[in-house]
């Protein structure tokens, strides 16, 4: 491919991890790489309940940045896992801040894709003070024609053949509301009822993630342990609406963004968060730099994206 590289930089481990105490039931695993002087940036996963990767700290020149990762309420290593007791969007928003004065930075930039994004907005319209720029990929804004393209018919009539895979845990007269049929098995006391729900709904999004199928990312999806916390989250995210007042909270309420740099990467043949979102995002933030990715789907591997973001955060670590 032509223009920026999409190597990231070498394997790196963290200098410090540790945990963090947030609530009476929940403590968050966090850690640091790179520079300790760093310019801070936190990265917010995907999901919810995706959790962390090692390949995540790769995205930031390790001699300019101090990056901060963790793992959201109930995945990775955070505990409890898969619990979706107190694990709301504005628990995670009021975890970033504690994690960040936990630190002692006065701001940071915030990192996140997908599911990340959404709580990159979120934490940022609450937050705009300490925010010092906006990496953003893969805009999912978590509105109902979202939830609906994706979850109940849509993205359906491009992947019929994985489609039936994602159908086949639920009864026929429960399909009319597939959310919410998930959610009863996702939920259920009965383990088996769970696991085999789990791994169709997380086998249905790593199969959708790229441009072209890779079997590898849906094998990383039907692990039961990371499907378990993945699925059973993220439905209970779906099913209570993000936890947003309105529909349309985020873009309803992005001129708090207006004075952030912000950067928006989406890939044209993004299946999960159609380039709409980030299109729509864009208008809204009209100061905002959009890169769409012509040969790209929706994970931040495609090569199109990392390329891009690794070209953001070099641009951006002064």
């Amino acid at each position: 491919m032509t223009g920026p590289s999409a190597d990231l930089y070498p394997a790196i481990e963290p200098f410090n991890s540790d945990f963090l105490p947030v609530s009476e039931r929940h403590t968050l695993y966090y850690e640091q790489v790179g520079n300790p002087a760093g310019k801070p940036v936190v990265f917010l996963h995907g999901g919810p309940g995706g959790g962390l990767m090692p390949d995540y700290r790769r995205y930031f020149d390790p001699k300019k940045w101090h990056v901060i990762l963790f793992d959201q309420r109930g995945c990775g290593h955070s505990r409890p896992f898969a619990d979706i007791e107190d694990n709301t969007t504005w628990d995670l928003v009021a975890d970033i801040e504690k994690l960040r004065t936990h630190l002692g930075l006065p701001q940071w930039a915030v990192f996140g894709g997908s599911w990340g994004s959404t709580l990159a907005l979120s934490y940022a319209i609450t937050h705009p003070d300490v925010c010092t720029d906006l990496f953003l990929r893969g805009i999912f804004l978590l509105r109902k024609k979202e939830i609906d393209w994706f979850y109940q018919e849509g993205c359906s009539r491009l992947f019929p053949d994985l489609w039936q895979s994602y159908l086949e845990p639920i009864a026929e007269d429960e399909r009319d509301d597939l959310v919410a049929a998930y959610y009863r098995r996702l939920t259920s006391t009965d383990a088996a009822i769970r696991q085999r729900a789990a791994k169709a709904w997380s086998v249905w999004e790593g199969s959708t993630s790229r441009l072209l199928f890779d079997p590898a990312s849906s094998d990383k999806f039907g692990n039961e342990q990371f499907a378990d916390a993945f699925a059973r989250i993220e439905c209970h995210y779906f099913t209570n609406k993000g936890f947003f007042p309105n529909d349309n909270y985020l873009l309803d309420n992005a001129d708090a963004l207006k004075n952030i740099r912000t950067v928006i990467v989406h890939g044209r043949y993004d299946v999960i968060c159609p380039v709409e979102n980030a299109w729509q995002l864009h208008k809204a933030l009209p100061r905002s730099e959009l890169h769409i990715v012509a040969d790209a789907g929706h994970s931040l591997s495609e090569p199109g994206i990392t390329a891009r973001m690794i070209e953001y955060t070099d641009k951006w670590s002064d």
